[in-house]
């Protein structure tokens, strides 16, 4: 790696912390480009092409992983969690997280969480993390893992 892309790296770092620290904050590509130095054009390809999916859809990610924790608690209603991690529409929220969790927010946060109280924050936010895509969607990657962990589990 050459010491530009190791400064490039370290730009867009500064970007996904920014969107990981001001989640709930108006973001928008421009204000993320100019905290990584590039225009919003070149930002937006090599975010895309360093961490697997645009700013937007990290963004979101990011929201949408905040959402479930705050609904997990059950002390908010679904509309106080939208507005509580930047996002301004209850529609747009609720069918970006039904599309990355696999289930509406109204359901997730009647649904009972306890085999998750005994475990330590780190991992549930690991385990509860969306992917990034679509629930039930898998890349030919996973099913490449699949396949690999399914021959060794057969010990074939």
């Amino acid at each position: 790696m050459t010491s530009e892309e190791l400064a490039n790296l370290a730009h867009l770092r500064r970007a996904r912390d920014l969107i990981d620290r001001e989640y709930a904050r108006p973001l928008d590509v421009a204000t993320l480009a100019r905290a990584a130095l590039m225009s919003t054009a070149h930002f937006s390809r090599q975010f895309r092409a360093t961490y697997g999916e645009t700013p937007y859809a990290y963004l979101m990610t990011r929201r949408i992983e905040r959402a479930k924790a705050l609904l997990r608690r059950g002390d908010m209603s679904v509309t106080e969690v939208c507005m509580a991690v930047g996002c301004t529409s209850l529609g747009s929220f609720s069918a970006r997280f039904t599309l990355l969790a696999g289930e509406t927010p109204t359901a997730y946060r009647a649904r009972g969480h306890g085999e998750l109280a005994s475990v330590p924050g780190c991992i549930v936010r690991d385990l509860t993390r969306p992917s990034g895509r679509p629930a039930g969607q898998q890349t030919e990657q996973d099913r490449r893992n699949a396949r690999g962990a399914g021959s060794v589990a057969l010990g074939t």
